[in-house]
């Protein structure tokens, strides 16, 4: 019932609220009133992660590919100036650890955790802590690496340990910067229950409309003066059958029990205004005085009454507004379910069949929550490609949308890490995401900028479909 469409875009609008403002990660500062034991300290902690960035662009795994190189502690850890200012440094002096780099290099290819974050990459999901793990298991206890910190001018033990307790420190700073994807993924999930929640509420419309409708007919039979119209009423309106067979469906009620739906309990004077707009409708009119009958013609008229009435009241509209902030979204794709159920109510299928799923299946159910969590973990790795493809556009990425950025990363986490998926359709999609909510001109943008990196991660072997 919830498809990828929608998926999709409930996955761009929470990734822009949390990437606008996601946590920045940054390296320990300089210490103030330096000594030479914190200078000491603070030089090899420098030093030491300039070797992490180096090593990462000497180890080749799969197809001679260099994996840690877009690992994610790398990838910002490079693009800090004290580092770039220190690989400039060392083009012209000689770097300290140059002459062991080849054999920690070797080491951590073939370590367990190199094994392991291949396996976890391959499957969308480099593990953070690799990097924290190599440098304690493997950098830190190599006798190479600490015959060499021992030779370092002012060397001390104490100051090593003050360069271990930054090292601790910026790990912890660099996971601090997900802390709250959890409460990111609870959202996207909120979200979807709403759309869920929508649905049911939609489908329970004809089932209020119609008990209301004969109530009001009881009630006109028992005026003091009531007239033919009133003793005699035309019941084809609360006669069709549809109402009756959403109820029957165990799920549809199980759902509304759960959750104390009801219409009537939440707006009454709402549903009093909708059915009034009802019957006073031409629809309503040439239903109840058609002689045609049967369940098609009767899932025609609830299909008709929905989106050509209910859904054009602007009071209802207001209604739904002010309910939920996602249903404004939500409306459309869940009027296409709902008008899906009542056709296949209208063939006479069984109730809980016509009744949707949340999911069409378990992949369907995981999607949101995967495209969330590849986008996170990869977003410095899809951002060096987006500004890799715009300068070579000679495009300014400031003058880039941040919705713009965030539609093209969702696209490249999904062209990349669902094979499944033919990459025009996952281009398309994202096309009309850019076209609803950015500007005027991001469709055609994105359109162009995603062939542009489709065509150089198919030459590097990213994309293999």
């Amino acid at each position: 019932m919830i498809n990828r469409v929608l998926i999709r875009m409930k996955t761009v609008q929470l990734l822009y609220s949390y990437l606008l403002v996601d946590k920045p990660f940054s390296l320990e500062s300089q210490p103030s009133a330096p000594t030479k034991e914190k200078r000491f300290a603070y030089n090899l902690y420098l030093d030491t992660i300039l070797l992490i960035d180096r090593l990462a662009g000497q180890i080749r795994g799969k197809n001679k590919s260099l994996p840690l190189a877009d690992s994610r502690f790398v990838v910002r850890t490079e693009g800090d100036d004290r580092i770039k200012s220190l690989r400039n440094k060392y083009y012209a002096a000689p770097f300290p650890f140059e002459s062991i780099e080849p054999g920690l290099a070797e080491k951590i290819k073939e370590s367990l955790l190199f094994r392991e974050f291949e396996k976890n990459r391959d499957q969308g999901f480099a593990p953070d802590k690799f990097w924290e793990n190599v440098y304690l298991n493997i950098i830190q206890v190599d006798e190479a690496y600490n015959s060499v910190v021992k030779s370092l001018p002012d060397y001390s033990l104490s100051g090593v340990e003050r360069m271990k307790g930054m090292m601790d420190q910026t790990f912890k700073n660099f996971y601090a910067t997900q802390d709250n994807v959890d409460d990111a993924l609870k959202t996207l999930e909120y979200s979807l229950d709403k759309a869920r929640d929508l649905y049911v509420r939609l489908l329970d419309l004809p089932v209020e409309l119609t008990l209301l409708r004969l109530n009001q007919l009881e009630q006109n039979r028992k005026k003091y003066l009531a007239g033919q119209e009133d003793l005699n009423p035309n019941m084809k309106f609360v006669d069709n059958p549809i109402p009756r067979l959403i109820e029957q469906s165990g799920l549809f009620e199980e759902y509304v029990e759960k959750n104390h739906l009801s219409w009537k309990v939440e707006d009454p004077e709402l549903l009093d205004i909708l059915l009034k707009n009802v019957i006073e409708s031409d629809l309503y009119r040439e239903y109840i005085d058609s002689e045609e009958t049967g369940l098609k013609k009767d899932s025609e008229f609830w299909q008709s009454t929905l989106t050509d009435i209910i859904l054009n009241n602007p009071h209802f509209l207001e209604y739904l507004e002010n309910k939920s902030v996602f249903w404004n979204d939500d409306l459309e794709i869940m009027t296409t379910f709902v008008v899906k159920t009542l056709k296949k109510l209208g063939t006479g299928e069984n109730p809980d069949q016509a009744f949707l799923p949340k999911f069409k299946d378990e992949r369907d159910a995981r999607f949101g929550s995967e495209l969330v969590r590849f986008v996170i973990r990869n977003k410095e790795v899809y951002q060096r490609y987006i500004d890799d493809a715009l300068r070579h556009e000679k495009w300014e990425t400031e003058r880039l949308a941040f919705m713009d950025v965030v539609i093209i990363m969702t696209a490249l986490a999904e062209i990349i890490n669902y094979p499944e998926i033919p990459v025009e359709v996952s281009i398309n999609e994202y096309i009309e995401i850019a076209k609803s909510y950015s500007s005027a001109k991001s469709g055609q943008f994105v359109h162009g900028l995603l062939a542009s990196l489709i065509t150089r991660l198919r030459e590097e072997k990213i994309i293999i479909k």
